[in-house]
């Protein structure tokens, strides 16, 4: 048969058969990609419409990320024991998981913490920003064609991550801020080792710009693209990096302080349409480099202003007795509250609410 109008608006691709001089007849097929696709890392699942070997479609399928967390945590013995949970939430980002959940626990328990317990959550959770920035940024001018920035970006990130192993031993998952303090104390070494990054760091962000961000052809394919406007971004709860890529002044370090922050400062980035329009793809990149920078000035600023102490003094401990087995030790000061208890702290992908 040949090949009408009608069969290619119906969404049939006519192709013409080799020796027949006819048309053959295709239709369009859905296949599902994800969410246990080793791109889509379980968080998302992707309906493709294909039509031979041309992709007509895709239609995404979000809300995967429910890992059933939330009832594991609700079986733990105690409040300390859901740590290495959120932890698991973001593994890029672990330490600002473990911050917020600490910040919601210790409002809920009513503990003072340390002066120094505080300044070394702040810099561990601008360091965590750092790290999953430079993923973000490196992947993403890797994903649009500059292989040589990634290597830049996983090199440095190296380098934090030095520090977090040498700290508490681990390099992706730490269980390191407790309800009441901190796992361990830093190391002697840690403020020089912390303010020499700082110096080393500062250079290769420019050195960044210059080879992926101010780069024409990275320029070309993100300026004026995926615009995402203020008021859309506000209305659809978006939050984060993304809320300031598209022009909206909001940080909740700045906006609503917690912990120690209004004692630093730092400004907050935010999407100008500098190569295009507000809000676009390069906005969006643009305040993570920019985040970075205000991440190396705070975490120099709290390095400086260390202040000495023990960390683990405010970690309240309790012996209680088990209703069906024997005793051991709890760490709560007070039986389980039947109370809600919020603690919102900036995460580098966005707010998080404990």
């Amino acid at each position: 048969m040949d090949a009408t109008l009608t069969e290619v608006e119906k969404g049939r691709r006519p192709t013409t058969i080799p020796g027949l001089g006819r048309a053959l007849r295709t239709e369009e097929m859905v296949i599902s990609m994800g969410p246990q696709h080793p791109s889509t890392h379980g968080v998302l699942r992707l309906d493709i419409v294909v039509d031979g070997e041309i992709v007509a479609d895709v239609i995404p399928r979000i809300g995967y990320l429910h890992r059933c967390f939330e009832k594991h945590c609700e079986h733990m013995a105690n409040y300390q024991q859901v740590i290495p949970y959120v932890d698991r939430l973001d593994y890029v980002a672990a330490m600002s998981n473990e911050f917020g959940y600490v910040v919601a626990m210790e409002k809920m328990l009513k503990i003072q913490v340390p002066e120094r317990v505080e300044y070394i959550r702040v810099i561990m959770a601008e360091f965590s920003r750092i790290v999953s920035h430079l993923i973000a940024i490196g992947t993403y001018g890797l994903d649009i064609g500059a292989w040589t920035p990634f290597l830049y970006c996983m090199r440095d990130r190296e380098h934090v991550l030095d520090i977090f192993e040498e700290t508490c031993g681990a390099r992706l998952l730490y269980n390191y801020m407790w309800i009441g303090g901190l796992s361990h104390d830093v190391k002697p070494t840690f403020k020089d080792k912390v303010l020499e990054f700082c110096k080393y760091f500062r250079p290769n962000i420019k050195e960044l710009n210059d080879l992926l961000s101010y780069n024409k052809i990275f320029i070309d394919r993100t300026a004026s693209v995926g615009v995402l406007p203020g008021d859309v971004a506000v209305n659809f709860g978006v939050s984060g990096p993304v809320l300031r890529g598209s022009g909206v002044q909001w940080d909740i370090r700045k906006n609503d302080p917690y912990s120690i922050y209004n004692r630093f400062d730092f400004d907050i980035p935010f999407g100008k349409g500098e190569k295009g329009k507000v809000g676009d793809c390069w906005d969006r990149y643009m305040v993570r480099v920019h985040e970075m920078e205000q991440s190396v000035n705070i975490i120099e600023q709290a390095a400086k202003q260390l202040p000495e102490g023990d960390v683990q003094s405010a970690i309240p401990k309790r012996i209680s007795p088990n209703a069906s087995g024997p005793r051991r030790v709890r760490y709560t000061c007070a039986p389980r509250p039947r109370r809600a208890s919020w603690g919102t702290t900036s995460y580098p992908t966005g707010e998080v609410d404990r």
